[in-house]
């Protein structure tokens, strides 16, 4: 009795002892993997904000079907006003310039997975301010609604009970399903989006829809190259501003890219390709150089300091 008490006790000391090296063991392995998941998060922070070298590659994400900002010209080529910044952009920081057309609805994914650098295709800043990191606005823009000269309508009231037409995830459909205009999308008998602004100028020369809703820069466009038989209503859906928008926290390559606009502008190279685009009198970014790159520096102390 006494030997099997006893080799009882040994038993027991030897499981405690096995248990023991066991929860040490586990608690080992957790604090590495603690360590390599913090060391993972550091360097994905640190990772958030930098700037590319000299001879390094520019990501540029863009919709090539939203002229005049990005588009696909007739010989197959990507162009456009932004398109034409960026290029400029890159050839005086000595980057290479890769240009992506992306699908407007997954550009949040293309920017988080780092397949682009930055979204610059008429890209609205309004309601989106914390979501990215923004360079400063440069062009003034306004949603407005585009019909057939002989249609009839005047105004937006006008719209009640017509069918309009908006691009998906476009600025005017933002500004359609925001509160102040709940009462004016109410009256339409449909609001249908399409991908690209292409079909929606296609739907309203068919006659299957009655107006499209869209930024006026665009509008303006369209209108010219179709020829006569549109116009743009004189009452405004929304005025908004575009920016090129990096992922947040990125105020590196931002100060970068806004260092070289603002030396653009000095020298009137952002306003030339303004003009070629018919653009010029939508340009706000006019103030000087100087204050740019001042207040930008002011941005990115107080993020660093808002980090620390």
């Amino acid at each position: 009795m006494k030997k099997l008490k006893a080799l009882a006790l040994v038993l027991a000391v030897m499981m405690c002892m096995v248990g023991f090296v066991g929860c040490s063991n586990s608690g080992d392995e957790k604090k590495d993997t603690d360590a390599k998941t913090t060391e993972s998060a550091d360097a994905t922070e640190e990772a958030v904000s930098e700037e590319i070298p000299e001879g390094g590659t520019f990501t540029v994400g863009f919709d090539a079907s939203f002229p005049p900002y990005g588009y696909t010209a007739d010989d197959g080529s990507y162009t456009g006003f932004d398109i034409e910044l960026a290029t400029e952009v890159a050839a005086r920081r000595g980057w290479t310039i890769q240009l992506q057309a992306i699908d407007w609805d997954s550009k949040d994914f293309e920017l988080s997975s780092r397949a682009i650098d930055c979204i610059w295709n008429g890209f609205t800043m309004n309601g989106r301010e914390d979501e990215y990191t923004w360079s400063r606005a440069y062009v003034d823009n306004s949603q407005v609604f585009v019909v057939k000269s002989d249609s009839g309508i005047a105004s937006p009231a006008d719209l009640a009970g017509k069918n309009v037409v908006v691009q998906a995830d476009s600025s005017a459909e933002a500004a359609l399903n925001e509160e102040e205009n709940a009462e004016l999308t109410a009256s339409f008998a449909q609001l249908l989006s399409v991908p690209e602004y292409n079909t929606a100028f296609l739907n309203l020369e068919s006659g299957a829809v009655d107006a499209v809703a869209m930024d006026i820069g665009v509008a303006e466009y369209q209108i010219e190259s179709r020829g006569e038989g549109y116009e743009i209503l004189e009452e405004k859906l929304a005025t908004e501003q575009y920016g090129i928008g990096f992922l947040l926290g990125n105020t590196a390559l931002r100060d970068q890219v806004q260092e070289t606009l603002d030396e653009m502008m000095a020298d009137g190279k952002f306003m030339e390709i303004a003009e070629k685009y018919g653009l010029q009198d939508s340009v706000i970014m006019k103030e000087d150089a100087d204050s740019n790159t001042a207040a930008s520096s002011e941005e990115s102390a107080e993020v660093t300091e808002a980090a620390q």
